[in-house]
């Protein structure tokens, strides 16, 4: 008998005591990735009641250390004026990044709960695309006018040091009268001149900034070209909005990839884990899975038209998965790169003549070699010259198909404002197919007298 308890059993244990003490230390003693491990495994009754036994501090602890949308749903089960409380002792853009995922009236129910000043700024964050600048930064940054002194800014440090213990404090900056930037000081910069040293002489004046607009990509290059921890975000008219960190540049596009790959791999409606309801993760997969049953019966298709050619030449069944799948790998190709060269802004979605001039060089280089291949294969296999011709002739031709399509798609799906990630893949692997199985069989029915029996 295995007398070992998991750690998510044991905090069950001591919630069902309503032992808060313990609870908290408990919960205080895992790691972040083991804390997320454990509240998942805790059943929804169980998770509402940790959350009630827990200080709206220690809770937040909690919250940061769960995925965004894990969080969003506990919050949404919470009472508004319990998730108030507790979101409020979140860092502003872990605050954003939680109502962000839930829904409008869970939103606007907690919003209308919290502090006025700390509502109106999850607002304006709001308002921001959750992938730049102005969506990623945070607000917990110091900042002081250009007449304050050295002794005015120690005084404000001792006056809220329990509040500003939790800022990411390297840099102070140094505004005008209208709130524009103006420099910045380091650390090191308020401790060896008089204390009534006026800011304004000491800062570093006209310091790197962000828009607070600027992109993801615009962000990420920012940060591979200027090696800093942050970076201020100022608006419009240069007035300081933020920061944004670099650590938290490098998390979204961590998330981004994330993204990507569940898109292409069929899951559909934003992250899936195991402890979300049936439903929602069933219907996360066969809206994807539905969509592919339709493709592949018009591929399909093609093979019950040509029942009787493959019937005659039951070797060509050999070779029709060969055709479709080393097609389908060449179209891949260049969809990966029109994707890549989207998101560099090295190709437009109008340019589809360019993109199509340019693969179809490729295909028809790489459909010969590879046909080539395939028609030797045959060949050397069944003796039979006629049967090498009509699976390389077939390869050939649709390798030319699918690097064409291939590249072309993405754009095109783009000017049609389709997520070309999504999109790209279910249909090209039915254009392959469909277009692979008729090469063949087309090819195969023209010279059916040269193939019979084989």
């Amino acid at each position: 008998m295995n007398d070992f308890i998991q750690p998510w059993e044991q905090l069950a244990g001591l919630i069902k005591e309503k032992d808060s003490v313990r609870v908290a230390q408990f919960i205080n003693d895992l790691s972040p990735s083991e804390t997320a491990r454990v509240i998942s495994r805790l059943a929804n009754d169980d998770q509402m009641l940790l959350f009630s036994l827990l200080s709206p501090g220690d809770a937040a602890d909690v919250i940061e250390d769960i995925p965004e949308a894990q969080a969003a749903d506990l919050v949404e089960d919470m009472s508004s004026e319990e998730a108030a409380a507790i979101l409020e002792e979140l860092p502003s853009d872990h605050l954003v990044d939680v109502l962000g995922e839930m829904d409008g009236k869970s939103t606007r129910a907690v919003l209308a709960k919290m502090d006025l000043e700390d509502a109106n700024e999850a607002r304006m964050f709001l308002e921001y695309a959750k992938d730049c600048a102005g969506g990623l930064m945070i607000s917990e940054f110091l900042v002081y006018k250009t007449h304050q002194t050295i002794q005015d800014v120690l005084d404000d440090l001792q006056a809220n040091r329990e509040k500003y213990i939790d800022y990411h404090v390297l840099y102070f900056y140094v505004v005008d009268q209208d709130e524009r930037l103006a420099g910045v000081l380091r650390m090191h910069d308020l401790l060896f001149p008089s204390r009534n040293t006026i800011l304004s002489t000491l800062m570093i004046p006209s310091p790197l900034t962000i828009p607070h607009k600027a992109s993801l990509r615009e962000l990420e290059n920012f940060f591979d070209e200027n090696h800093l921890f942050g970076v201020p975000v100022v608006d419009d008219d240069h007035r300081m909005v933020g920061v944004i960190l670099s650590g938290d540049v490098e998390g979204a596009l961590s998330k981004r990839k994330t993204k990507t790959f569940l898109r292409i791999s069929g899951i559909i409606g934003g992250e899936e884990f195991r402890t979300m309801p049936l439903l929602s993760r069933s219907g996360r997969r066969l809206a994807w899975l539905s969509m592919n049953i339709v493709l592949n019966i018009i591929a399909a298709s093609v093979i019950a038209l040509h029942q009787e050619t493959l019937a005659a030449a039951i070797t060509l069944a050999v070779f029709l998965p060969m055709v479709s799948d080393m097609s389908g790998c060449s179209g891949n190709q260049a969809v990966a790169v029109s994707m890549r060269e989207l998101s560099l802004g090295l190709v437009r979605p109008g340019e589809l003549f360019w993109v199509l001039a340019k693969e179809a060089r490729v295909g028809i280089l790489n459909g010969l070699v590879l046909g080539v291949l395939l028609g030797m294969v045959a060949f050397v296999w069944k003796g039979n010259p006629w049967l090498g011709f009509v699976v390389g002739g077939a390869l050939a031709a649709n390798t030319l198909v699918s690097v064409m399509l291939g590249g072309m798609l993405p754009l095109l799906l783009k000017r049609l404002k389709l997520d070309p990630a999504l999109v790209s893949s279910p249909l090209l692997t039915t254009v392959t197919d469909m277009c692979g199985f008729f090469f063949v069989l087309s090819f195969a029915a023209a010279l059916m007298p040269k193939l019979a029996g084989i």
